[in-house]
């Protein structure tokens, strides 16, 4: 049995949430570098190479890439074998985005009721979604959700009877629909199959791969890429200036259902993509 105390989960969870609200990640970087090659707009073009400074500006100054430094949502895979001491796994996480966008000087963007408002004043509850698994270690994935591009998302019930096409069609219908709200170019999470609960937290899981990552089923890594082409085909591009460069990358995450089902949900990320990974 590993133990883990609750101090150590806090100081490295505040140090990620600063971290990756200031550092493009290697793999966003370089897809929107292959961009600007494959860029035909002159606006494109320079609307990517703009992205890409705002990035190295951020990084070297130490503040924040985009004034919406996000609500975030984390991924806990907790091994079997682990013990948390000194406190509650959930209320250090807590701590830590409360410590990290209070000391990084992070918009907090948190509000207490969603209908009738006032400002948490610390971005906390994160969301936190856990997963226990066999081993050890304890690793938390966590991302800084920015809304502009999470008010873009979409679910959807369809049957059986409308097969890949129907996906297909919704997938498409949803980025069309978002055109440039979200910030593009984007990243496009996809979930299909589970429960109308499930699918969403599966698109939303699909945000965490590395860009060029494909499903490890060749049959979903072609249907992303299908998907991936057919969005950038639409013509939206950077900051929806137009161009060919709507989305980096898109990733299917899939799960069993009932027969009689095929929900399909729709989650995008911004070009900012800013997430990372702690392993205890």
């Amino acid at each position: 049995m590993k133990t883990i105390d609750c101090k150590e989960i806090v100081d490295a969870v505040k140090k990620l949430c600063i971290q990756i609200n200031i550092n493009m990640p290697n793999d966003v970087k370089e897809a929107l570098v292959n961009s600007i090659n494959d860029e035909d707009s002159m606006i494109g073009r320079r609307i990517l190479e703009d992205i890409l400074l705002n990035g190295q500006i951020a990084s070297r100054k130490e503040i924040p890439m985009c004034q919406d430094t996000g609500m975030i949502v984390v991924f806990v895979e907790i091994g079997q074998d682990v013990k948390i001491i000194n406190g509650s796994l959930s209320e250090a996480i807590n701590e830590g985005v409360r410590l990290g966008y209070r000391e990084g000087f992070l918009r907090k963007s948190v509000v207490k009721c969603p209908i009738r408002r006032g400002n948490t004043e610390d971005n906390t509850p994160a969301v936190i979604h856990f997963d226990i698994v066999p081993g050890n270690s304890l690793k938390i994935h966590l991302g800084a959700k920015g809304f502009g591009s999470e008010n873009m998302s979409a679910v959807k019930m369809l049957k059986p009877s409308d097969e890949v096409k129907g996906i297909k069609d919704f997938v498409i219908e949803t980025i069309k629909n978002a055109g440039g709200n979200p910030c593009p170019p984007i990243i496009v999470g996809v979930g299909i199959g589970g429960t109308f609960d499930k699918v969403t937290m599966l698109a939303k899981k699909a945000l965490l791969k590395d860009l060029g990552q494909r499903h490890e089923d060749s049959y979903i890594g072609d249907l992303e890429l299908e998907l991936l082409k057919e969005i950038n085909e639409l013509g939206i591009g950077p900051q929806g200036f137009g161009g060919k460069t709507t989305a980096l990358d898109l990733h299917i995450e899939t799960f069993p259902t009932h027969i009689a089902g095929l929900p399909v949900a729709v989650n995008i990320n911004c070009h900012a993509s800013r997430h990372g990974e702690i392993i205890l």
